[in-house]
């Protein structure tokens, strides 16, 4: 009995596998195609242009893809651009104050010293 339902199994997946490649070599899959197995210079001309035209969208999705890369760059540059700046003047104010406190400092000492 199990012998039989083995059986009657792989038969049925043979005959689903001898019709799949049938079925998948009639649709038109997107890539890049061998064209000089076919015989005819239409159908060879076909082929040639379907992979001119896949590479051309394939370009096409590639450089946007590129370009949108580049425009969220440029906007993190420009952010971290201003993140700078404001870094920067936090850095000349407290190299002020350093200064002023230092100057400060030594004016009470020189007093001082005077006396």
């Amino acid at each position: 009995m199990i012998a039989r339902t083995i059986t009657t199994v792989v038969a049925i997946s043979a005959l689903l596998m001898a019709g799949f490649p049938a079925f998948v070599a009639a649709q038109d899959v997107p890539g890049i195609k061998i064209c000089t197995v076919e015989k005819t210079m239409e159908r060879r001309t076909s082929c040639l242009q379907s992979n001119v035209d896949f590479l051309q969208k394939t370009i096409a999705k590639l450089a946007s893809d590129h370009q949108h890369k580049l425009d969220a760059a440029n906007r993190q540059i420009e952010a971290l651009k201003g993140s700078v700046a404001g870094l920067r003047k936090i850095v000349d104010d407290l190299q002020a104050t350093q200064k002023k406190m230092a100057e400060d400092a030594k004016k009470p000492a020189a007093k001082d010293g005077g006396k």
